[in-house]
């Protein structure tokens, strides 16, 4: 896998999305099957918004991959070279980081994503999905099977483990043998335990406690277009709005707006006593409230006096995943960018943007939240390692 050269990769791609929408029917079929037993199983909310696979976000999956056909390969790329006195030539190579496991939870698209950047940088990947959907995850690794196959190629380069029980992921963390590194996608609880119990090196991703400043400067209507596009978008995400901060300067205008907006769409505010005083629909907030991702219609709210409390709040609640100030001061913008630890920090935006399909890197492996090798939306780069190559001509130490 690591010596395929691009062409091929990126026809074994093209191959795969093609095949993707053709079998669109087959896959939701065993998407449907998977929802099913979720029901009997009384999962909801977002776990099965996650788990849903439609005709559009199969072409979605599909329009990823051609876009990852698009970008630069890395394979191979030279970084450096220097000639040494002595006469050598000592050069540095981006390579595959070689065999990739992932531990994910509820979303298919993963499958689909994680094989397709494997592929493209050289990788063999072996995948162990939640049993919820486990149908689903066959149905897309079948079609990687056939395009792998088509093209001469082994199937098994791409493996999804059959077992979906607690100790096979548990197994799986032990198998720093076999996996050069083992990448978590799902909730705390998951990311934790892998953290906690692999011997193989873990890149954390995903736990997203993300906030959205409203600064005393701010826009009116791009603060409650950017809290509520952030919340309500898709809520059961990593990069969806959690926590919701205004200054006390523009509290009593913007936020009961701010909070219509988010009731009209069904969100649930839980606040501190000045939110709770301006809104009276909204509940009390507990300490807890404060560093929850919710993964859901609920958002936490409290009023802050400066931005500097606004970023001293977000630094000891955030998770390092994306964060938001809505502004037209841009003292304060740069202030909150300079300060704010995450690994995605936005002006004027919504935190909903923090994915390898809008970085343009046509889809993600996971969004790194750690700081070590890499940091945010994972792309084909972030699938790398590199080598140095030494050239000589008969030197000896």
């Amino acid at each position: 896998m690591a010596v395929l050269h691009t062409e091929m990769k990126n026809g074994i791609l093209l191959r795969v999305a093609d095949l993707l929408e053709s079998s669109a029917g087959e896959i939701l079929k065993a998407n449907r099957a998977d929802m099913k037993e979720a029901g009997k199983a009384g999962l909801q909310g977002a776990i099965l918004e996650r788990l849903t696979l439609t005709e559009e976000r199969i072409t979605g999956i599909a329009e990823g991959l051609r876009q990852v056909v698009q970008l630069e390969d890395p394979i191979g790329e030279i970084e450096m070279m220097k000639k040494r006195p002595n006469g050598l030539l000592i050069g540095k190579k981006r390579v595959p980081l070689g065999v990739v496991g992932v531990i994910y939870e509820s979303r298919p698209n993963v499958t689909a994503d994680v094989a397709g950047l494997c592929i493209k940088t050289g990788n063999v990947c072996v995948l162990r999905g939640g049993k919820e959907a486990h149908q689903s995850n066959k149905a897309i690794v079948n079609v990687f099977h056939k395009a792998l196959d088509e093209s001469g190629m082994d199937p098994h380069m791409v493996q999804l483990v059959g077992d979906t029980t607690r100790e096979s992921a548990l197994a799986m963390m032990k198998l720093d043998t076999y996996l050069d590194i083992l990448i978590p996608r799902g909730g705390a609880g998951l990311i934790r335990a892998v953290v906690e119990n692999s011997t193989v090196p873990v890149i954390e991703t995903g736990v997203g406690n993300c906030h959205v400043y409203v600064d005393e400067d701010a826009d009116p209507e791009k603060a409650i277009s950017i809290v509520y596009n952030a919340k309500t978008h898709r809520p059961g995400v990593c990069n969806a709005a959690e926590s919701l901060l205004v200054h006390q300067k523009v509290a009593e205008k913007l936020l009961p707006l701010i909070g219509k907006e988010l009731m009209k769409g069904g969100v649930e505010i839980r606040g501190d006593a000045s939110t709770c005083r301006i809104i009276p629909e909204a509940v009390s907030a507990t300490e807890e409230d404060w560093s929850t991702e919710y993964l859901d219609l609920v958002i936490s709210s409290k009023v802050v006096d400066s931005v500097e409390a606004a970023v001293d709040h977000i630094n000891k609640y955030g998770t390092g995943h994306s964060e938001a100030i809505v502004t037209e001061n841009y003292t304060h913008a740069q202030y909150f960018l300079d300060r704010v630890d995450a690994a995605a920090v936005y002006i004027n935006a919504s935190t909903r943007f923090t994915d390898g399909f809008e970085f343009g890197y046509g889809a993600e492996i996971g969004i790194s939240t750690q700081k070590l090798h890499a940091r945010g939306p994972m792309g084909l780069r972030e699938l790398t390692t590199y080598k140095y190559v030494i050239y000589g001509s008969g030197q000896i130490r």
